[in-house]
């Protein structure tokens, strides 16, 4: 071997190792074909195995006389996997006329025929003459078009079995209509290629039809709840549409929502209340978890914690103005009513002697401060609870009564409710936060702060929303729940909207308050439930087996949503900025407050 020829084998050398790693990683890259091919595919006469997927495509060959509104509405709502192509492909109305022309003419002379032979008169030929006369009517004066349609589906499976028991219940929908549909034989790829998103029809079964029934096969006929006005509550899972609502446009403004623990009942809540503050209502929230702060602040509302030790307090003794409408008598009798069921509640009940005492005793209280029922009390100052123990101490029969109120006049609890009223709710978003009030005090301090905002409400007519969340507290008294129920059945004459929120189903429909609370709600939603809970909730809402087992199997933010005798199966979703707002979640809500301290720490430094 030369020189020469050395060097030039040892060029090639290098030309070949560093030209072969790349033609290796060229041949072994991925395209997106490769990622989104199935693992194999076996083409049979009858259907296709896709990977781990079997599918059978059909098509329909025959259609009735007349095609009903919405029949294909079944196969659209069915819950199964399934692929639907409609293809549809207009026909010159010239050339459709001419053919017209010429069968009418063929059903003309079949008819001239057989009254020759006089033969009897075929039904079929004369309905046949009358329907070709009066399209060929319609399609000369434009007010039809005559279309070419082909209608496919493709269904999918783990098994042949289960495929044939699907392919069984659409052909029996189908056909209870008069629809005939054959599967593709020995054309299962040309369906497959026709049913998937590519727009090619490859079968080629068309059958011609007018605009009239053509128009009867619009697939988006399933159930929804969508409206031109409201907020977004979420989407229909069964056809993704959105369910849009105004629950200000409905007979009542009330709502209700059970769910167990972390279904996502707080967070559909608090998106409900974020999309409606945009608008023009005003929120006010009972909380007994502190689950809302975090969102009164981010829309600058009002955070109120009601507890023993808190600066803030509600004197259950104040008293509104009266409303349009109302008297003064009529504001003070109602707060009368209101506050003996405030004490049986504080006294664990009351005889109907005590109960008399009560009576009298508030009326006496209030005249101490000169009000009465025959004055103008608008800028009287209210009495205290202290000032109802000293009247009902120097009564006859009240000694008793008095010492089991000294705990809240003078006792560990008296900073509750034994001080003026210094919270303002004018504010859009307000919030009363009752997480850190003992468990025996916290139905007292429900009804203490639901009476409170039930006269701020009664004084100025504006668009409101109520939300009680955790409402089983209110439900473990009567006079608590009942309080309930009159504000779900009295709040739409002051624009109120009640939204009830329970996870302790149990306690709620025991009450003899629990289903006229929910007789009285238009809006009911049902989220995640446990099973042994979800026997009761079939019976009060009517639920099938399927809507049932929904319920179980739910994740968290779906459910079933019920506006007035509709219902649809609920998707709840959020954008990213909403849902960093309103999250529970608390990995979310320890990320969110790490950031804002460190964005704080930075604006310090």
């Amino acid at each position: 071997m030369g020189i020469f020829d050395f060097f030039k084998t040892k060029k090639e050398e290098q030309r070949v190792s560093t030209i072969l790693p790349q033609e290796i990683y060229d041949s072994n890259s991925l395209e997106l074909k490769d990622i989104i091919a199935p693992s194999a595919l076996k083409i049979t006469p009858k259907e296709i195995n896709l990977g781990e997927k079997v599918l059978r495509s059909f098509f329909v060959i025959s259609y009735p006389r007349y095609l009903s509104e919405n029949w294909f509405a079944p196969i659209i709502n069915l819950d199964k996997v399934f692929d639907v192509s409609i293809f549809i492909s207009p026909i010159e109305t010239a050339q459709v006329l001419k053919t017209f022309q010429k069968k009418v003419a063929e059903v003309q002379s079949q008819i001239n025929t057989r009254e020759a032979k006089g033969l009897v008169r075929n039904p079929m030929l004369d309905t046949a003459y009358q329907d070709l006369e009066n399209l060929r009517d319609q399609l000369q004066q434009a007010q039809e078009k005559l279309f070419d349609v082909g209608l496919y589906i493709t269904i999918y499976a783990e098994s042949s079995d289960a495929l044939d028991k699907i392919e069984s219940e659409i052909k029996s929908i189908l056909e209870s209509k008069m629809v005939y549909v054959k599967p593709a034989l020995f054309q299962q790829e040309q369906g497959f290629k026709t049913t998937i998103p590519l727009g090619t029809d490859t079968l080629e079964v068309k059958s011609k039809l007018n605009s009239s029934p053509l128009s009867s096969l619009f697939p988006f006929v399933s159930f929804d709840l969508t409206s031109d006005k409201g907020i977004l509550y979420g989407i229909n899972r069964h056809n993704s549409s959105l369910i849009l609502f105004d629950r200000f446009s409905l007979e009542n403004y009330n709502s209700i929502t059970f769910a167990k623990s972390g279904s996502g009942k707080s967070f559909m809540t608090k998106l409900e209340i974020l999309r409606t503050l945009m608008f023009d209502a005003d929120v006010l929230v009972i909380d007994p978890e502190n689950e809302y702060e975090y969102l009164a602040e981010a829309v600058g509302g009002r955070y109120f914690n009601i507890s023993l030790n808190s600066e803030h307090h509600i004197n259950p003794f104040e008293l509104s103005a009266p409303g349009e409408g109302e008297s003064f008598a009529s504001v003070l009798r109602s707060n009368i009513i209101n506050l003996v069921g405030l004490f049986r509640i504080m006294m664990n009940g009351l005889t109907p002697e005590e109960d008399a005492i009560i009576d009298r005793a508030i009326t006496e209280t209030y005249a101490l401060k000169d009000i009465t029922a025959d004055s103008n009390f608008e800028n009287a100052e209210p009495p205290l609870m202290s000032d109802f123990e000293l009247v009902l101490s120097g009564m006859e029969g009240g000694d008793s009564l008095a010492q089991r109120l000294t705990k809240y006049t003078k006792g560990t609890w008296a900073g509750f409710i034994n001080r003026p009223s210094n919270v303002d709710i004018n504010q859009k978003f307000i919030v009363f936060c009752i997480r850190d009030m003992e468990d025996e005090l916290k139905p007292i301090a429900m009804y203490i702060i639901m009476h409170y905002i039930w006269n701020m409400i009664r004084k100025k007519l504006k668009k409101r929303l109520l939300v009680i969340d955790e409402a089983w507290f209110m439900m473990k008294s009567d006079d608590t729940a009942s309080f309930l129920l009159s504000l779900a059945k009295r709040g739409r004459k002051y624009y109120l909207g009640l939204a009830t929120i329970t996870q302790d189903v149990d306690d709620f429909l025991k009450s003899p308050y629990g289903l006229p609370i929910i007789t009285n709600s238009s809006i009911q939603i049902l989220l995640k439930q446990s099973a042994s809970t979800v026997d009761k909730l079939q019976t009060t809402f009517n639920l099938t087996d399927e809507e049932k087992y929904l319920l179980l199997e739910s994740d968290v933010g779906e459910g079933i949503f019920f506006a007035g005798l509709k219902h649809v199966a609920i998707k709840v979703i959020a954008s990213y900025t909403e849902e960093q707002i309103i999250t529970s979640d608390p990995s979310q809500v320890l990320a969110i407050k790490a950031a804002k301290r460190d964005l704080e720490n930075s604006a310090q430094q």
